[in-house]
């Protein structure tokens, strides 16, 4: 091993000793790792670096990038390092790295999250803004909305409110109209704030803190479709039916000044909570309608296409430190489902007209089983005695009615484990199906203050106004940095919160609180559980399960655990633990079945 790391792809040479085989490393395929956090280590004025990784915990010998203040950087700082020697690439003697960048001093409050940013090489700071954001004349036609009723429902930290609303209760339903931000009314393809922003992707929320894909200027403020002050928006008026349905829509730019910002509390009132503020006379019946075109939209989705399970959000408090007071569990409610029926809907509208006028855009697409995964996907089910053909998984209205029966199953385990088959949400540029909506095409256009996707989509969608050609469809390059930024910014969001778990939870060890917990992963080495209280992730190591191991019997492949014989712990269960171990240098906890 002192010419490996862990992660390491090698050729080496096997050789036996009697019953023994021994592996001896002779060539470098690809080495685990380049760019890397690290810790700096300075002992005895020697300098090296600890890799962050959790099965790498060896110093390795390194210099500093000539262009660095050598003063600037001491022990125990968080650094970006880069592997240049390895002891298995030819004329190399041993590992040796060079430290690139500090990324922050290790007495730094903000550590968890210049850390984590700098791990997955996301920015640091929101995009520099411009002296000036004067409106483009794009040759649109702006309808005047500035005397109707909109309203805004957000949380209550939100600045970035890019969607209002506006209804109107019909005898056969209701008109919506959905506002959405305009900030390509302010920047062009050719802008320096369009470059970075398609660079950038997407806003990176963290708890504590937002790096804004667009600058703050323009994200927070001018775009920010606060009230009383008028802003143009992009809009959609659509005609839902008292059955759920969607009837015809129509886009159009316009101008709104919203009358009313809202937070999701506005919930008590449409609950009878007692003594619930009361919205403002123009507002309240709104309310009402959009409350019940919600739950006819819910219902038509819910016999017609597919609905996620809720889920609770697991919001952190925190000090100007950094530190977390508190961790709140906050569940879906009246207010948030109203926005996303009503953010589900135009963006339905939204893949529609991009699929039936432009033929492309930027589509989320979902298939429920990669194809290579179908045939395995098959044989799990058959060995549950569910027979079904590989339609059924491949052709969304065939899926849409088996997933409907197996969730009427109530199964978790079965659930928990056909998820390990399922797919993961793409952006495509041309239209395909969302599975997990149960929807045919599922194209955003809410978000373009957050989203780069949404202002390509917005661009489009202006051009069919204007009855322009549209450009050519959005490269591969593109549609797969998307994806890609999306997925770091997710691990990003989960490894700051994984610090913060750590750093809250472990003041507590030594209380034995017992937690609820659900079982969501099964390994050869023990069981990963998520804490219902507050949604830390912790895992149970086998030995921990049993006072004697030999007892311990564990189907990774199944999802089950057994002790002395007899089934006890399953995929998708339940359980009760106790924390025994919190460790921020892996920003991992350790737990213990409580029964």
């Amino acid at each position: 091993m002192k010419q490996v790391l862990h992660g390491d792809r090698i050729e080496a040479a096997i050789k036996e000793d009697g019953d023994k085989k021994q592996a001896e490393p002779e060539k470098l395929i690809e080495a685990s790792l380049d760019r890397f956090i690290a810790r700096v280590q300075l002992r005895e004025g020697r300098l090296a670096v600890i890799p962050d990784h959790p099965s790498i915990n060896q110093p390795l010998k390194a210099r500093i990038k000539r262009s660095l203040d050598e003063a600037s950087i001491a022990d125990g700082d968080w650094c970006v390092a880069r592997l240049v020697r390895h002891p298995l690439r030819a004329d190399d003697r041993g590992f040796f790295t060079q430290i690139d960048e500090l990324v922050v001093k290790r007495d730094d409050p903000a550590v968890p999250w210049r850390v984590t940013l700098a791990r997955h090489a996301l920015e640091q700071e929101c995009p520099p803004a411009a002296e000036s954001w004067p409106l483009q004349e794009e040759g649109l036609e702006r309808e005047d909305l500035t005397a109707e009723p909109f309203f805004t429902i957000d949380g209550e930290k939100t600045r970035d409110m890019d969607d209002a609303l506006r209804v109107e209760t019909r005898d056969d339903g209701w008109t919506l109209t959905v506002a959405i931000a305009d900030p390509t009314a302010y920047v062009d393809e050719s802008h320096p704030a369009d470059q970075e922003a398609r660079t950038r992707a997407f806003t990176v929320y963290l708890p504590g803190q937002n790096v804004t894909m667009l600058p703050e200027a323009l994200a927070d403020d001018l775009c920010s479709l606060k009230p009383d002050v008028e802003r143009p928006v992009l809009a959609c008026r659509l005609q839902v039916g008292r059955d759920g349905t969607l009837g015809e829509y129509r886009f159009f730019a316009a101008t709104i000044r919203s009358q009313a910002r809202l937070v999701y509390d506005v919930s008590d009132w449409l609950e009878g909570v007692d003594n619930a503020a009361t919205p403002a006379a123009a507002i309240a019946p709104q309310l009402e309608a959009l409350r019940d075109l919600a739950q006819a939209r819910a219902a038509w989705r819910e016999q017609n296409t597919l609905v996620f399970k809720d889920r609770p959000d697991y919001v952190f408090d925190l000090d100007d430190a950094g530190n977390v007071l508190a961790i709140r569990t906050e569940t879906r409610r009246t207010g948030q489902r109203m926005i996303e029926e009503a953010m589900i809907v135009a963006n339905a509208c939204c893949a529609d007209l991009l699929s039936r006028e432009v033929g492309h855009g930027i589509f989320n697409v979902h298939h429920a089983f990669e194809p290579e995964k179908l045939d395995p996907a098959l044989e799990f089910l058959a060995a549950q005695g569910i027979e079904v053909e590989r339609e059924q998984l491949s052709e969304l209205p065939r899926y849409r009615e088996l997933r409907r029966a197996l969730d009427s199953r109530e199964d978790a385990w079965l659930d928990a484990r056909l998820r390990r088959f399922q797919g993961y949400t793409n952006m495509s540029a041309r239209p395909g199906p969302h599975f997990g909506l149960g929807l045919p095409a599922y194209a955003t256009w809410t978000s373009p203050i957050r989203k780069y996707g949404d202002m390509v989509n917005h661009r489009l969608i202006k051009r069919v106004l204007k009855g322009e050609a549209a450009p050519a469809e959005a490269s591969q390059r593109l549609t797969e940095q998307l994806t890609e930024r999306r997925r770091l910014n997710r691990m990003a969001e989960r490894d700051v919160k994984d610090w913060l778990y750590v750093r809250y939870l472990g003041q507590y060890l030594d209380q034995g609180t017992v937690y609820d917990a659900d079982i969501i992963d099964i390994r050869r080495g023990g069981m990963r559980v998520r804490l219902s209280a507050n949604g830390a992730t912790a895992f149970i190591p086998a030995p921990m399960l049993h006072s004697d191991r030999n007892q311990v019997a564990i189907d990774d492949k199944e999802g089950r655990i057994q002790i002395a014989g007899e089934p006890r712990y399953q995929l998708g269960g339940t359980l009760r633990v106790k924390l025994v171990e919190a460790r921020e240098a892996t920003r991992s906890l350790v737990a213990t079945p409580a029964e």
